[in-house]
């Protein structure tokens, strides 16, 4: 039964399914996969294609150049690109010479920057062009040395004075990368930071070990499925795109097609031309996607496999896809979160449940415990914290102990999200206990964003939540209560907020109170305030 149905050995709690994980370097998958099928298309890019032979060739000088330069193992390097190949190509080479791949989402405002490169310690960055301006900003006040700098557009690069030119380092006379002496447990590949900046953003450590195990993980629990084409179009910098696009096309030997933003009729297109076979996206994806105007026009069953993650997948919205795709192909979702390398949890294939996460992966325990001391296992249906144990599971957080021994407890990591399992031992994520926002499957943390509106002299309080958005999931929006006398808009509140953060972050709505609630200790109860636009969005339900 299992060699017909072979996702059924993973659903059945009666059978007890151990994978082997190779404790190798993570840059090792690409050897693997240049050896195996050196002519395959190893990624598409503008119509333009390159081999798993050209991308291992392109990688190794590029690591060459990176030791050259005085990158060596433990030496922390900044990549803040979209989807592109040099992407691709710095991410492996970073890891070839044992130095640890700092992602940086190349939307970030200067402050958002400076703070990830000092938290970080980052010597080197690559980067693009139109992100210098910021990059150069922040420069002299960070511990900077070399900026690798490359052309989204044009393979030639006007190199700004005092930068380095990433074509030149990747195509290197050398290709010779001496011996990093890598131990896959212990060594950090990655520097996965959680969202965020001053005070609340965490590096979580993702080790080579972690990230090459979740990636088999993946591919075994999707058996049978194919991946001749992965749509790459969730950012690389993302955990959620790094595992389950990059990663994976590796351990499969398939074709990232990979686009440096989302643009639904761009992706339409994409999907009737190159007829990728596999497509992880968030739920704002497929929202734009299925509720195109033209969405008729395109057959969205050439993709076989649609994974969606990062944030709950409205009912609505999954019962619309279902009927589109007519049970032609197949539509899932899964749980996961930075510190896991990020998968956890999926539906199996073939028993999907809605609106459930789905069921641990191999070799993954999770349980529910209580709330308040986190150590007694919860029954089926009562809600609780999920921890989880697995060889995905992070390192721990990058120069924060004491955030570490709170979230690693006895061999357990504690992901501050309430959740609830049922019988068949399927788990339902019902809230979080963290009050993370995610927008557009992106965390925004909210005292980032209140800081940021303090930071504007006529404000007495400000409380930031995030509220149902039936297009990005969740929105950010911010309660103000003002100093007497003073005058403020919401509109100029908006534009601050532009000027300091991630577009992402800033709030969409504004609302001024008189007053915030409180507890008896003064503390502003966010909550109280969630539950007050959940009633007004859902009075039914109250």
């Amino acid at each position: 039964m299992y060699a017909e149905k072979p996702w059924l050995r993973f659903y059945d709690p009666t059978v007890r399914h151990s994978l082997d994980y190779p404790v190798k370097p993570l840059s090792q998958l690409l050897a693997e996969a240049a050896q195996k099928a050196p002519q395959q298309a190893a990624y598409s890019y503008g119509g333009k294609e390159s081999t798993y032979a050209e991308l291992e060739q392109l990688t190794n000088r590029l690591a060459s150049s990176l030791h050259l330069l005085g990158v060596k193992k433990g030496s922390r390097v900044a990549v803040m690109l979209p989807n592109c190949p040099q992407f691709v190509i710095s991410y492996y080479a970073i890891v070839r010479v044992g130095a640890i791949v700092v992602n940086v989402n190349p939307l970030y405002t200067e402050r958002e920057l400076l703070f990830q490169l000092r938290d970080a310690g980052a010597e080197t960055i690559i980067t693009f062009v139109e992100a210098i301006p910021r990059v150069s900003s922040v420069r002299e006040q960070s511990p900077l040395r070399n900026v690798i700098v490359t052309s989204l557009l044009s393979p030639k690069t006007d190199v700004p004075e005092g930068c380095l030119c990433f074509n030149g380092l990747s195509n290197a006379a050398s290709a010779e990368v001496p011996d990093a002496d890598i131990k896959a447990r212990e060594d950090v590949a990655v520097l996965q930071y959680t969202g965020g900046t001053t005070g609340v953003s965490k590096g979580a450590m993702l080790t080579h070990y972690n990230l090459v195990s979740n990636a088999i993980q993946l591919h075994e629990w999707c058996a049978g499925l194919k991946f001749e084409k992965i749509l790459t179009v969730l950012p690389l910098f993302h955990v959620y795109g790094m595992t389950c696009c990059m990663n994976l096309a590796l351990i499969t030997g398939s074709t990232m097609v990979l686009l440096p933003r989302f643009e639904p009729k761009e992706v339409l297109e994409v999907i009737r031309t190159c007829r990728p076979t596999f497509f992880p996206g968030v739920p704002t994806m497929y929202t734009a996607l299925f509720n195109h105007p033209e969405a008729e026009q395109y057959d969205l069953t050439v993709v076989e496999f649609y994974n969606s993650g990062a944030a709950p997948m409205p009912l609505e919205l999954m019962g619309t896809i279902q009927r589109r795709l007519a049970g032609k192909s197949v539509y899932s979702e899964g749980y996961g979160l930075s510190e896991a390398s990020p998968v956890t949890h999926s539906n199996p294939i073939h028993r999907i449940k809605s609106g459930s996460v789905g069921v641990p992966y191999p070799d993954t325990e999770c349980r529910v415990v209580d709330m308040e001391t986190g150590e007694e296992d919860l029954p089926p249906g009562q809600a609780g914290e999920l921890v989880i144990s697995g060889p995905q599971v992070m390192k721990g957080y990058w120069n924060m102990p004491v955030e570490t021994n709170k979230a690693l407890r006895n061999g357990w990591l504690y992901t501050g999200d309430i959740a609830m399992m049922d019988e068949e031992g399927y788990f339902y994520i019902v809230d979080r206990k963290k009050d993370m926002i995610i927008a557009s499957g992106y965390n925004v943390y909210p005292r980032e964003v209140e800081e940021t509106i303090y930071e504007l002299p006529q404000v007495q309080e400000a409380v930031v939540v995030g509220v149902p958005d039936k297009y990005r999931g969740e929105t950010v929006k911010a309660y103000i209560v003002l100093k007497a006398g003073q005058g403020l808009t919401a509109e100029e509140i908006i534009r601050f907020c532009q000027e300091q953060l991630a577009a992402y972050k800033v709030p969409k709505i504004v609302e001024f109170r008189e007053e915030l609630p409180k507890s008896a200790v003064g503390k502003l109860l966010r909550r109280l305030l969630v539950e007050e636009d959940k009633k007004r969005l859902h009075p039914e339900q109250t």
